[in-house]
């Protein structure tokens, strides 16, 4: 029969321990006795004992009562514990966010959003994962994944994308036998062997080989890795040349190559799932982020 209890006759047996009287328990509640009376009458049908009982002054508690007095009083000062909307703040927030991130957006945001939040919202402990991207929105549904930071074009339909900023390609190598005067002519780079960064799916196509058949030319494509910084290891080691994120460079062992023109960079985002946009932390996180990376400010 315990199901059966609601907060209001929590409240009311409250009210009745603190004053043991059915007309001040009454004023206490800001309700009329009869609503007190009808309020007891109902617990003592659901717990199936007097609860309280009428003596000369007003009303004492039966033995059963007392018993589940403690109970009441921890249940109510738990309730009133719930924070509300309004009063969630990152310092008070304890919880655990995780976040799926390229190992490009580990090394530029993820790095610092680690030391805003230890010291904005020390509650918050981080998981950090490498990118995901077969099952993200089952387990952004599942509350597995918090947030997800990659390039636009893997952020797949159902999620909520935000931009944070705009990256553009250089061109590197380690080679320094190849030499120029202001820049490489795109004919002659294209006669050196590229390593091209395919993450999640293997290949040797890479998002710059369409921009090169618009150019009229064609690379030629020897290895394939899954992460820039293992491209970056393997040009230091190589004689071949590859496109890197700005952000990235400078890298001790590479040196750019100036273009005159370059392949399209991608734009950086935030994913995450609809639902986070109710969660305030989420929507906290997010401004944080948008602002701190966001070239506008």
């Amino acid at each position: 029969m315990i199901e059966k209890l609601e907060i209001n006759h929590l409240r009311t047996l409250d009210a009745l321990y603190k004053f043991e009287n059915l007309s001040a328990a009454a004023e206490y509640l800001n309700v009329s006795q009869q609503a007190v009376s009808l309020q007891l009458k109902k617990l003592r049908d659901i717990l199936s004992d007097q609860l309280f009982v009428r003596t000369g002054h007003g009303v004492v508690a039966t033995p059963y009562a007392k018993l589940i007095q403690p109970h009441v009083r921890q249940v109510l000062m738990h309730l009133n514990e719930i924070p509300l909307p309004g009063s969630v703040t990152p310092a008070n927030t304890a919880r655990t966010l995780v976040i799926s991130a390229t190992d490009y957006t580990q090394k530029i945001i993820v790095g610092e959003l680690i030391n805003e939040l230890r010291i904005s919202a020390p509650g918050v402990k981080i998981i950090v994962i490498n990118i995901e991207s077969a099952n993200l929105i089952q387990k952004m549904h599942q509350g597995e994944i918090d947030l997800t930071l990659t390039s636009n074009g893997y952020v797949p339909a159902g999620l909520v994308s935000d931009a944070i900023f705009t990256e553009r390609y250089v061109c590197v190598s380690a080679n320094k036998d190849i030499v120029f005067d202001d820049y490489l002519p795109l004919e002659r780079l294209v006669d050196y062997d590229f390593v091209v960064t395919s993450p999640g799916i293997a290949s040797f196509k890479g998002s710059a080989d369409s921009w090169f058949e618009q150019q009229k030319l064609r690379r030629k494509v020897q290895v394939s890795v899954p992460s820039f910084f293992m491209a970056q290891e393997y040009l230091k080691q190589s004689g071949m040349v590859g496109f890197l994120p700005s952000r990235l460079m400078p890298c001790a062992g590479l040196f750019e190559i100036p273009l005159k023109k370059y392949p399209p960079g991608y734009e950086v985002v935030a994913a995450y799932h609809p639902s986070a946009r109710n969660d305030a932390f989420m929507v906290w996180l997010l401004d944080k982020i948008k602002k701190k990376f966001s070239p506008a400010t």
